[in-house]
């Protein structure tokens, strides 16, 4: 009986066959990106292709840095800027959002996240109008607080951090500290937060990323004076000529702080999901 179970539980050779299927799937485009990145315009066309990198990636990366037109460098300064201070935003509000829909009682509760749950389901298409209108009312129009601001807290990381804080947050946990005096905020930070941070650490993984990732924003409200990345990297590839290997370049650089952002901080996010569920 035992062994049977253990045989229920094993992998077959096909499902390591399709895994290896699908990492490698999933990782050739990023290493063919990188390949072109490597290569001239003169052999990216050859038949067959090259599948090895070859040498031209200072060159092509001193191209990319040198093009006033795409002003890549100032563009991934900011999408920096914009990322950081956009994820810090959201990991905060959201966790300080969730812990007072999770634990505390006051009116209304019910139907404001209905409202904030409701918020998700709005394209964001469908706000771009008149967000720009009120852009450009505040003056903000090509500024970087126009990207940042309207994107400080989602109703995502709020519902998420509410569910997590629901079953990860114990109300004796909060009680105890009510009792020694901790005002609501200092249970908060030092007693919920704590708690919160595996579910913390993987919203501000995601909000990083799509903040990164983001063109159609930033597209509408900023100009070619202030680009983020995806803005220089569009100024790269809608040129009258396409240099591939230069938007190439590019694109492999602007993935590098996503690779290291993961390289960092993903042991620590996944250690902090196990042990959320060991401590559940």
């Amino acid at each position: 009986m035992l062994s049977a179970s253990r045989r229920l539980w094993q992998a077959s050779p096909l499902t390591y066959v399709a895994l290896v299927l699908a990492v490698a799937m999933s990782v050739f485009p990023i290493y063919w990106m990188f390949v072109v990145a490597t290569r001239t315009n003169d052999t990216i066309n050859n038949v067959p292709p090259s599948l090895l990198p070859g040498g031209e990636l200072t060159t092509n990366a001193g191209r990319v840095l040198a093009n006033d037109h795409a002003a890549f460098l100032y563009g991934l300064v900011n999408s920096v800027v914009v990322s950081v201070a956009v994820t810090v935003s959201v990991v905060f509000f959201s966790s300080l959002a969730g812990f007072a829909f999770a634990k505390l009682r006051f009116r209304g509760r019910g139907p404001l996240l209905m409202v904030i749950v409701g918020t998700m389901m709005v394209p964001v298409q469908l706000g771009i109008i008149p967000l720009y209108m009120l852009m450009v009312k505040l003056g903000w129009n090509g500024q970087l607080q126009a990207v940042i601001v309207p994107f400080l807290v989602t109703g995502f990381g709020v519902f998420m951090m509410r569910q997590y804080a629901s079953q990860a947050v114990a109300d004796e946990l909060i009680e105890a500290a009510r009792v020694d005096g901790c005002s609501t905020f200092r249970v908060f930070w030092n007693v919920v937060m704590p708690a919160l941070r595996p579910a913390a650490a993987v919203l501000g993984l995601l909000t990083f990323m799509q903040t990164w990732n983001e063109f159609l924003w930033p597209f509408a409200v900023l100009d070619p004076d202030t680009p983020t990345v995806q803005l220089s990297l569009s100024l790269l590839a809608t040129a009258y000529y396409t240099d591939y290997s230069q938007v190439f370049a590019a694109t492999a650089m602007a993935t590098l702080p996503l690779l290291a952002v993961f390289v960092l901080f993903g042991r620590q996010i996944i250690g902090g999901i196990m042990e959320g569920a060991v401590k559940a």
